[in-house]
Order: structure tokens, then sequence, then C-alpha cells
């Protein structure tokens, strides 16, 4: 019974694909199986990408740098970005993360990752949100790698203005020295994979893998869901 009023109740109020807004179909979940289909995925874990790894060179001596999408104005990615960060819709992170965990898991690189660590919000903006968008895609990697996460060692001490219309120095001026480690005995000798939405100059990302490293992480690759 309880199963026919749900599909009673899809059918007068379905859900709809949050990219081409078309009805999805039972089973489907966020985007239909069409816009799947089209998503920009980077297969980063595969080859790598110089585009990406250059945002690091000379910085931060990275293992890997990881996206599961390439980021375009107007495009898919971006329609499910906005919709992540505003529209509160932190299923949407977890979703993509148990997507992109399955495409690393298949290559084994589960095996090269002790600890999972999302770049964190400041408690200011993360109540006023209700959520931290990078935690969520956590959970999502951390559920299908079967591997640990935690929000409870990298901390932003200071509140930081919107990174969006700010050049690559500015974005480095404006979050160096902005994290720092309240837990050190989680990441002491351990390969840490660090989680962020979105990475356009590397400036947050950098900031935050020195921090890890400098408190005797012993690696750290990124990920994020997507890059622009």
């Amino acid at each position: 019974m309880k199963k026919l009023w749900v599909d009673f109740i899809a059918m007068i109020f379905p859900n709809y694909c949050l990219t081409c807004q078309q009805g999805l179909w039972k089973g489907e979940q966020l985007i239909c199986t069409k816009c799947i289909a089209h998503l920009p995925k980077t297969q980063s874990h595969i080859q790598s990408i110089e585009v990406l790894s250059q945002k690091f060179w000379g910085k931060v001596p990275l293992i890997q740098t990881l996206a599961y999408l390439k980021f375009t104005k107007q495009g898919i990615v971006q329609k499910l970005l906005h919709n992540l960060k505003y529209n509160n819709r932190p299923d949407i992170g977890e979703t993509l993360g148990k997507w992109y965990g399955a495409d690393l898991r298949e290559k084994d690189l589960n095996q090269r990752i002790d600890i999972i660590i999302p770049v964190p919000l400041h408690p200011v903006k993360q109540k006023k949100r209700g959520y931290n968008q990078s935690e969520a895609f956590a959970r999502g990697l951390a559920h299908t790698l079967e591997v640990d996460w935690t929000n409870k060692v990298l901390l932003r001490k200071t509140n930081t203005d919107t990174q969006t219309k700010k050049n690559r120095i500015e974005r480095w001026e404006n979050v160096n020295k902005v994290f720092t480690v309240s837990n050190q005995t989680l990441i002491k000798d351990k390969y840490v994979l660090l989680v962020d939405d979105v990475v356009t100059t590397g400036a947050t990302l950098e900031a935050a893998s020195k921090v890890l490293l400098n408190h005797q992480a012993k690696g750290v690759s990124v990920a994020t869901i997507a890059y622009a």
C-alpha cells in the first residue's frame, strides 16, 4: 500500500530533472538518464589534466588533482552547483560524490586514501546556508569509497569574502592563513583527500593543503565536483 501511495504522489507531483526540467522516471535521481549521459566528465582519475594540475604547480606538492566534471557557463554543471549551494539541495553534492566515488573505486584509488576532509565554511556562513556543500560531497565519496571522512580537523578561522569576482592574487590573499587544524592526530602520517565543490584558481585548496601538510599529513590529493 505504501508503494502504491508513493507512486501515486510521484504521478501527481513528479520530480523534475534539475538540468533539463523534464520529469524524472522511476529510479532516476536528480537528473535524467539523458542528462547523465551528457555530463562533462573530465576522466582526470584516468589521465591527468594539465590545465587542472597547473593550478598547483610550484605552489603545493599534491599527489593527485582530481575533478569530476568540467564547468562551463550556462551548462549542466553550473545548474547543478547553483542548486547545490543556493537552493538548499545538499543531496546533490552527496549524490555526485557517490557517483564519482564509483569511478574512483574502479581504479582502486580508495586504496590510496586514508581520510577525506572537506574544505570548511566559516561557522557564520554555514549557519546562514544551513550546511556545507563540500561536506555533502565528502559524505557521498566516503560512502562509495568506504573511507572515513571528518569535519573535525580543518577549520576556517576567518570569515572571508566571496571568491567569485576575485582574480588569482586576490583569491590567494583572501584565503591565505584562514585555515587551521584542530586535531592533528586524525591526519598525522595519513594520505588525505581534500575536497571542495569547485576549483577555479586553486587558491583555497592550495591554502588548505599547505595547512594539512604542515600538520604532518603524509600526503594530500584534492578532488572537486568541477573545475573551471
